[in-house]
């Protein structure tokens, strides 16, 4: 007879005062490495190495199944073989999918110690610091067992790393749920219309449409740009000494649009209303300068240098926004956020694709499919919550009982599991 292991020592140490949280480091060497610790017990390490072939095959079905460009794609190809063919969009494929990387890459003794916890009514917060290998695993959505994924036994945030979230000059900006919100939704880049790979990502936002009635509950606390009477979409009008200015005092900020990465993090790259005059640390593509990582984290403009100030609640809800952790120094354009300030960063894992994208894509889908729309809505939610990363995580809970019970477009991870929250 075998007997599991007793794990009551996780127990260890709780008052019932806080959530239970556990920090998991993944470091990529010839296999994989993991080693966690408990808040509540720092003094503590466990370790756990999983054979790298023992995690290939799950993680090369997952590049295969994002809409993010393979080596030689477009990004037309990729969204036709991610939303036409891939398993995101094919409920008993992506349940395979969800079911094979959970059990590849979720170390088992870790698993048994959140089991204890959750014997004890007692939901866990894991924090995940990725490796280049998995920055795109959507830890939320691993199927952990018979219809439950596990962002419905526990909260799940990204980790940065130690260098960037305790930095010395680092200074967590103030949260006032009644500041301002600077925003940037969509903003039109010089030199690119509409239809352009730098053009709209919403396309038009109707008048009663819950986009515009998310801005609307805004309020005056609105930061939207200079020109007080401009539609608060597809904005001229902010540029990077605009949107500095605006980000300086503001409780959170919000941005809908674009981001494009190169050959290293910090050149991470935001596309905003910048000419190509403006002074940045990027070349300019054509009429217009990216605003980077870099400029964010150490100054746009040569004649004021030193980092911007973000405020503490940061949204990026852009292609590929939150992909710091594919590079093996990750410093892209969360952790710039992070280190200016910000203590909630949600970014996404992968390309995203537009609501016209999945309608054109999905045979089932209709005009009443908005599934990056509600995404927005969702985390403008959560950046107003006391708990951002836990009322992101009940959303996203409820997106995945939809897609279980429904297999429709709208529900599909592509969208919802992309989403994840740096806490730091």
């Amino acid at each position: 007879m075998v007997t599991s292991p007793d794990v009551s020592y996780v127990l260890d140490g709780l008052n019932g005062t806080f959530q239970p949280t556990v920090q998991l480091k993944i470091v990529d060497a010839s296999d994989l490495y993991m080693s966690w610790r408990w808040e509540h017990q720092l003094t503590t390490m466990r370790a756990f190495v999983i054979p790298r072939a023992a995690v290939a095959e799950a993680l090369h079905h997952l590049a295969h199944a994002l809409p993010t460009p393979l080596e030689g794609e477009s990004v037309e190809q990729a969204l036709t073989r991610s939303l036409t063919y891939g398993p995101l969009t094919d409920l008993d494929r992506e349940i395979e999918l969800s079911t094979s990387l959970a059990g590849s890459l979720f170390p088992h003794p870790l698993g048994m110690e959140l089991n204890a916890l959750l014997e004890k009514g007692i939901r866990a917060h894991i924090r995940i610091q990725p490796s280049p290998s998995t920055a795109q695993v959507p830890w939320e959505s691993l199927r952990v067992d018979e219809g439950e994924r596990a962002v419905h036994n526990t909260d799940i945030s990204v980790l940065t790393p130690a260098t960037i979230r305790n930095a010395p000059q680092r200074r967590i900006s103030p949260w006032d749920p009644e500041g301002a919100i600077a925003g940037a939704l969509d903003p039109r880049v010089p030199g690119f219309d509409q239809t352009s790979s730098l053009g709209t990502v919403l396309g038009p936002v109707s008048e009663g449409s819950p986009l515009r009635d998310m801005v609307t509950a805004w309020g005056s606390r609105a930061m939207l740009g200079p020109s007080p009477n401009a539609d608060p979409f597809r904005r001229s009008d902010v540029s990077r000494t605009e949107l500095r200015s605006m980000l300086a005092d503001a409780s959170r900020f919000f941005y809908i649009g674009h981001v494009t990465t190169s050959e290293h993090s910090l050149d991470a790259r935001l596309h905003v209303s910048c000419p190509a005059t403006a002074p940045g640390r990027a070349t300019p593509i054509g009429a217009h300068r990216p605003l980077t990582a870099a400029d964010i984290a150490l100054g746009h403009d040569p004649r004021e240098p030193g980092a911007w100030r973000m405020p503490n609640r940061v949204a990026l809800i852009a292609c590929e926004s939150g992909g710091d952790n594919r590079f093996a120094e990750p410093a892209g354009l969360v952790a710039a956020a992070v280190h200016s300030g910000a203590q909630y960063v949600t970014a996404t894992r992968w390309t995203l694709p537009t609501d016209h994208g999945i309608r054109h894509f999905s045979p089932h889908a209709d005009e009443n499919t908005r599934p990056l729309s509600d995404a927005v809505i969702a985390v403008d939610t959560a950046h107003e919550a006391d708990r951002p990363i836990a009322t992101l995580n009940r959303w996203q809970r409820d997106q995945a009982d939809k897609w279980e019970s429904t297999g429709l477009p709208q529900y599909s991870p592509v969208i919802w599991a992309a989403l994840a929250t740096t806490f730091g």
